[in-house]
């Protein structure tokens, strides 16, 4: 073997075990400066409704600002707002805003530095007697739905017992008069972050600066039958200038979120532009307990998005949107066939990220750039030192040839 193809193979097994140490200790340094405020400006004689509240979350950047918004008075929602200002404010006009009485009693100020407004809200739950446990809800003629669990007639918590300044969380539980809801409740989780990172428990979800993420879960529900399994509806809602889609996403990698090779995201873009501005995003996977073990997952599926002409009552909706803003609406249906019923365990969560410009995408885990590197190095090394060796016995075959005879 020549020196020149030795030397090559040493900068290919270089540049390989550069490469996995480049990802290995890649991260985002960008951190944003967090504040959790509960009712920002509310004043007495002015009053919530009992259990209904509005939190904000102020993200501040180098130079920008996000807002996370959220409220349960109606549907539950969680509004997003991006500026180009370290300075904007949120304003609430609070006598409007708890009368509903018109748009725009919640404002990002000023408004001129507003660049993109996107909110989620989750609607209704809806559960659906899968019959010859197929799991397919749309089929009419083997599941029977039951009338849907309205969130925006839910009673709630109060939520001010439960949010945490230190860690920028929110959680929040309630549920319908119905004999369903006696022991069991609807909560959600809601999770602000400084930097990049992901949640310990599954899926674990990588989430980054510009993003908050929103855990929701079943616990001690009562089922209305004994092949029940549950259904999600989601609305958004934005300026009409943007349009959504749903894209899905494949990975080798399992370490975080294991036997789930896939990823959701629910994009909102300009119109005319592939760019992103912001999204929805979640894996297809939902948790039959709180602290799951691999048994206890099950799939979920999405329906595609559909628009919606009128979204359900939301005073955080209605107080910040003008005129006739964007809604679409999908559904996420809970289980596959063959899949244990809700009553096995009485318990299902699921989560979703929210965020602004591109959703975040696992690189290879750490442990998948180690097999990768030793995989790829390991022949490497071994043509070398077989190169090395062979090259080595030519040169003392060549040095130690018969001498002539005098």
């Amino acid at each position: 073997m020549s020196m020149f193809k030795l030397c090559f193979i040493c900068s290919v097994l270089s540049v390989v075990f550069t490469s996995a140490s480049a990802f290995m200790t890649n991260g985002e340094t960008f951190r944003r400066k967090l504040s959790v405020e509960v009712n920002p400006g509310l004043n007495p004689p002015s009053s919530l409704p009992p259990g209904v509240n509005l939190v904000h979350v102020r993200a501040q950047g180098h130079n920008d600002t996000l807002h996370f918004i959220f409220c349960n008075q109606g549907a539950p929602s969680l509004l997003l707002v991006h500026t180009n200002s370290t300075k904007s404010t949120v304003h609430v006009n609070w006598p409007e805003f708890i009368n509903r009485t018109s748009s725009g009693s919640l404002k990002v100020e000023p408004q001129s530095s507003v660049q993109y407004s996107n909110a989620l809200m989750i609607t209704r739950l809806w559960e659906y007697s899968d019959v010859n446990n197929t799991a397919d809800p749309q089929n009419t003629s083997e599941s029977r739905f039951y009338p849907p669990y309205e969130l925006q007639n839910f009673i709630w918590s109060d939520l001010n017992t439960t949010v945490n300044q230190s860690d920028h969380r929110i959680m929040i539980c309630g549920g319908d008069r119905t004999v369903s809801f006696i022991n069991g409740s609807f909560c959600l989780q809601i999770s602000a972050y400084e930097s990049e990172g992901r949640e310990s428990s599954w899926p674990s979800l990588l989430h980054n600066s510009n993003s908050t993420q929103v855990r929701m879960w079943l616990d001690g529900v009562t089922s209305r039958g004994n092949n029940s399994r549950f259904m999600l509806e989601l609305q958004t809602v934005g300026d009409s200038e943007f349009q959504g889609r749903v894209d899905v996403r494949s990975s080798i990698d399992d370490e975080y979120t294991p036997s789930i090779f896939k990823v959701s995201q629910w994009v909102s873009f300009p119109v005319n532009s592939s760019r992103i501005w912001g999204y929805t995003q979640w894996k297809p996977v939902a948790y039959r307990k709180p602290r799951p073990v691999f048994e206890d997952a099950t799939p979920c599926k999405h329906s595609q998005p559909v628009p919606i002409a009128q979204p359900p009552h939301s005073g955080l909706i209605q107080a910040y949107f003008r005129g006739h803003p964007q809604t679409y609406g999908l559904n996420i249906s809970f289980g596959i066939a063959g899949d244990p019923f809700y009553n096995v365990t009485n318990y299902l969560s699921w989560t979703v990220l929210m965020g602004m410009g591109d959703p975040p995408a696992d690189s290879f885990s750490t442990l998948i750039i180690i097999i990768m590197a030793i995989g790829l190095g390991t022949p490497l090394v071994l043509i070398i030192v077989g190169g090395v060796f062979v090259w080595i016995r030519k040169r003392m075959s060549q040095s130690t040839g018969y001498e002539p005879i005098n």
